[in-house]
């Protein structure tokens, strides 16, 4: 396991993507507990983008339940189909919202949260759980981040 995480000082997001990849592989590697993996992997997206807040949501029957975050406190419990992380969880696909305030039904968790990136991460097909990234800044998220926290999603899969 890595004990100490080297960020890149690239203003390029990719590079920074290309410099943490690797080091979430370490992160992960060899440890078969899935809180002790999403705990490390959201501290790591936190502390080199400095997200405003980071964290995933669990599938448990008809909700997802708060998991593994960094950042301030947030929702419990989110319905299927409900905001953005439960949109993502229904239409089992990455959403991007450059302002959550346009965002029909958002859920705000805390009013500083301006925009907003989630993905889905999959066990035997079905949705096992979520990605939320959260910004205080507007349209902060791309499809750079789109193809990297992909990319980390992947590798969640492989422990899940």
């Amino acid at each position: 396991m890595a004990e100490n995480l080297l960020i890149s000082s690239s203003e390029k997001k990719s590079d920074r993507y290309e410099s943490l990849l690797p080091q979430v592989e370490a992160l992960v590697g060899g440890e078969p507990d899935l809180v002790a993996n999403l705990s490390n992997i959201a501290a790591a997206l936190k502390q080199t983008f400095n997200f405003f807040w980071v964290g995933f949501y669990l599938v448990r029957g008809n909700e997802l339940v708060l998991g593994p975050f960094q950042g301030p406190i947030a929702c419990t419990r989110i319905g299927f189909g409900k905001g953005v992380c439960g949109a993502s969880w229904k239409e089992r696909k990455t959403i991007v919202v450059p302002n959550v305030d346009e965002f029909p039904g958002h859920i705000a968790c805390s009013s500083d949260s301006k925009s907003e990136i989630v993905l889905p991460a999959f066990k035997n097909d079905h949705v096992y759980l979520i990605l939320d990234v959260d910004s205080d800044k507007l349209s902060d998220f791309d499809d750079t981040d789109a193809v990297y926290l992909g990319r980390v999603m992947k590798i969640i899969e492989r422990f899940i």
